[in-house]
């Protein structure tokens, strides 16, 4: 069977979507509830102007949005 490698940018994942999936092992995937569910609550924060700025730049490299970066790391936490 077939398994999924490490995607870390969206570009990745459309280039692995862009192939014959058919013979791809769904068991190895797991349900992912916090990317889905509604954004519906707001935070705001002040935090030191780097520690933003080093999150942009790994959003960038993972080639998503920093938004994004921090719900995951949020999640990862809890």
């Amino acid at each position: 069977m077939k398994t999924v490698p490490l995607i870390t940018t969206d570009a990745e994942a459309e280039a692995f979507l862009d192939q014959d999936l058919s013979a791809l092992d769904f068991t190895q995937f797991r349900p992912l509830t916090w990317e889905t569910a509604a954004k519906d609550a707001r935070i705001n924060m002040r935090i030191p102007e780097p520690l933003l700025n080093a999150i942009k730049a790994k959003a960038a490299a993972r080639g998503i949005p920093y938004q994004r970066l921090i719900r995951e790391l949020l999640e990862a936490a809890v």
